[in-house]
């Protein structure tokens, strides 16, 4: 396999590896295999992604000697819910899995939360193996064992802390992937840089034509180094009690943003890259941040093409009950990720309404 990387990921007292390159897909049984794993697989995928990658997929598995199952779930953020939870479940329970069985997840970050929760749940727990096929879930929702499903009242509200065995993240899938979908992943890789790798925020502004047009070279680049920087930070906080908090940076103001549009105005990243735009101004009208901070911020996102203001129409007063909801809140308050500097973030929970409203408003909310 040419151009592979194989990184461990430390969750607590549990290790397991992401290979990052090329080819990976067709190598996917025989990696397996080499990493300990055995018997059914159920491959959960949606009609987008199989028709291109399935078969590849169950073909790799079963010359590696798996039994292999698919099960196939609508593609999108609104089908991440507990009636195609369900689904998941009867196929598991159709083919018989057991305890040493995996569920793989070949998907986007709705694929793998979902088939991620379904593996945490069934039998109390089957092994769990990623293979994100979109930027955003190779850099993000893949990583740190988060696995949930959405409920009418906010994102992921119902969900597990639960490790996978195996994360396989190949970059031949992003050629494939529509320029909007290849955006809002950027988005998270850029959070990276701005709360955490000086060094990464650096080559994102240095190298955006390399990034733009997908060369593998910066590719492996920009999403080694942000999955490094969120193995780091899951390493320290596995369960989310404090320092892993930081990784939300522009989340709590993005998942009210989705949340209130119902999920079909916003692609993930792009609610985050506002969130982000919005967490930095906040940093500075609370005095945390020079103006230079958003300023900095705003031109990475506009160097990629993310938004940076709200959808007209949207109330601020409303976005702010939806951020009440948010499964970062503390003491009924929302934890707002901010930051002094590239390179720096804080979390506080007690920012007023007074703050935050004129900034929700300056950036396009009525």
């Amino acid at each position: 396999m040419a151009m592979v990387k194989r990184m461990e990921i430390k969750a607590g007292a549990e290790t397991y590896p992401l290979y990052l390159g090329s080819g990976l897909l067709a190598q996917a049984g025989a990696i397996l295999r080499e990493e300990g794993l055995a018997g059914k697989v159920l491959v959960v995928t949606n009609p987008t992604v199989g028709a291109l990658y399935l078969t590849v997929v169950v073909e790799a598995l079963e010359e590696a000697g798996f039994e292999v199952l698919t099960v196939t779930i609508p593609d999108g953020e609104a089908y991440k819910r507990l009636d195609q939870l369900a689904k998941v479940y009867d196929a598991a329970a159709a083919g018989c899995l057991e305890r040493d069985s995996v569920v793989l997840a070949l998907g986007g970050g709705v694929i793998g939360d979902l088939a991620g929760f379904a593996a945490a749940t069934y039998l109390r727990g089957v092994r769990l193996v990623q293979v994100p096929t979109s930027l955003l879930a190779q850099v993000d929702s893949s990583i740190g064992g988060k696995v949930a499903v959405n409920h009418r009242e906010g994102k992921n509200l119902i969900g597990s802390f639960y490790q996978p065995s195996v994360i396989l993240s190949d970059l031949d899938v992003l050629t494939t992937l529509n320029e909007r979908e290849f955006k809002t992943g950027l988005a998270e890789i850029i959070k990276a840089g701005l709360i955490g790798d000086c060094t990464l925020d650096a080559f994102l502004r240095q190298h955006s034509e390399a990034v733009r047009q997908r060369k593998p070279e910066a590719l492996l680049e920009i999403i080694g180094r942000a999955c490094a920087f969120k193995a780091q930070v899951v390493m320290e906080d596995v369960r989310e009690r404090g320092r892993r908090a930081v990784l939300n940076y522009g989340h709590t103001i993005g998942h009210a943003l989705e949340a209130e549009t119902g999920y079909t105005v916003y692609r993930h990243g792009e609610a985050v890259a506002i969130g982000m735009a919005a967490a930095a101004a906040i940093s500075v009208a609370l005095g945390l941040a020079a103006p230079e901070l958003s300023q900095a911020t705003l031109e990475i996102l506009q160097l990629y093409e993310l938004p940076t203001t709200i959808e007209e129409g949207l109330a601020a007063e409303q976005l702010l009950a939806r951020m009440a909801w948010d499964k970062k809140v503390k003491d009924g308050r929302p934890r707002l990720v901010l930051s002094p500097r590239i390179g720096e973030v804080l979390v506080k929970d007690d920012v007023p309404p007074e703050v935050i409203l004129p900034v929700l408003r300056q950036m396009g909310a009525v």
